[in-house]
């Protein structure tokens, strides 16, 4: 369970859904108590202490615990029965996780972070080629070619054109499969990248690239358990689609390919820890709970 911040006491406080739950576990919480204490009192009615202490007491320690149970947690989850799978939305480092993974890249399939023109080296690209690659752009290059050789070119670009970055561009949904040992990577392109060096999506873009992402999972996955990040919410900011709505989004297209499929036993999205305040885990866990 997470502490206390600033930023998420600011939240709570304006969150209907954090009241109501406050109220139920405190209430659930006198309840619980006032039920111990008139046990007690049966058991031993000679007692001697003091009635109001012991309501104040009651009162205050009810309160607490609804407070700690109403505090938004850093990961929510449900399981489904039909079919069997897991979904899991957490705060956390995408790279810690022991599962196959997700990465997000535009329709061209850059990789380039030299000054930070084409790509950021803090952005999921940019990790992955730090930290699965150790840097080598080479080797992520050629393994991206040889996964893409089966894709239909899209278009070219000429360098007059686009003044960085790679040229041939591949539909939007394309998917590349990358492996290393028993980890797959399936790179994911979500967005077009401007020839100004700019990503832009679309909640259509984004509903299409998860379908063809679903497809090369149910493939290549094995069904085993698979991990991303909320594609669409970095480089490619989807206009009016916060973070909150991408994460529903992605569940949905999962639960809705699902039904037709089996494509993975279990869903992580994992929230950058610097994103978590703008991801309310309590209406997660509500619209988690509805699906």
């Amino acid at each position: 369970m997470s502490s206390l911040t600033s930023r998420g006491i600011c939240r709570c406080i304006g969150n209907k859904r954090w009241w109501r739950s406050l109220a139920a576990n405190s209430t659930l919480a006198f309840g619980v108590g006032s039920g111990i204490i008139q046990l007690l009192f049966a058991l031993w009615p000679n007692i001697e202490t003091s009635r109001i202490a012991i309501l104040l007491a009651l009162m205050v320690s009810s309160l607490a615990c609804g407070v700690l149970r109403a505090v938004p947690r850093t990961k929510v989850s449900r399981s489904f029965g039909r079919p069997d799978i897991t979904v899991v939305v957490k705060v956390g480092d995408l790279f810690d996780e022991q599962s196959h993974l997700v990465i997000g890249f535009n329709d061209v399939f850059d990789t380039d972070w030299t000054g930070d023109v084409v790509i950021s080296r803090g952005s999921v690209q940019g990790q992955f080629l730090d930290r699965v690659y150790a840097g080598d752009i080479d080797q992520l290059d050629s393994d991206l070619s040889v996964s893409l050789a089966g894709f239909p070119v899209q278009s070219r670009e000429t360098r007059s054109s686009k003044r960085a970055g790679k040229l041939i561009r591949y539909p939007v949904g394309s998917v590349a499969v990358l492996s290393s040992g028993e980890k797959s990577y399936f790179c994911s392109a979500y967005g077009k990248m401007e020839n100004d060096l700019t990503v832009s999506s679309n909640m259509d873009d984004l509903w299409l690239s998860l379908g063809g992402l679903w497809r090369a999972v149910g493939r290549h996955g094995r069904r085993e358990a698979i991990a991303m990040p909320i594609i669409g919410s970095e480089m490619a900011r989807i206009d009016h689609a916060d973070r909150e709505i991408l994460v529903r989004m992605i569940l949905l297209s999962f639960i809705v390919n699902s039904r037709e499929r089996l494509i993975s036993k279990k869903l992580t999205i994992v929230i950058h820890p610097d994103d978590a305040h703008r991801v309310d885990m309590l209406e997660m866990g509500a619209f988690l709970r509805v699906l």
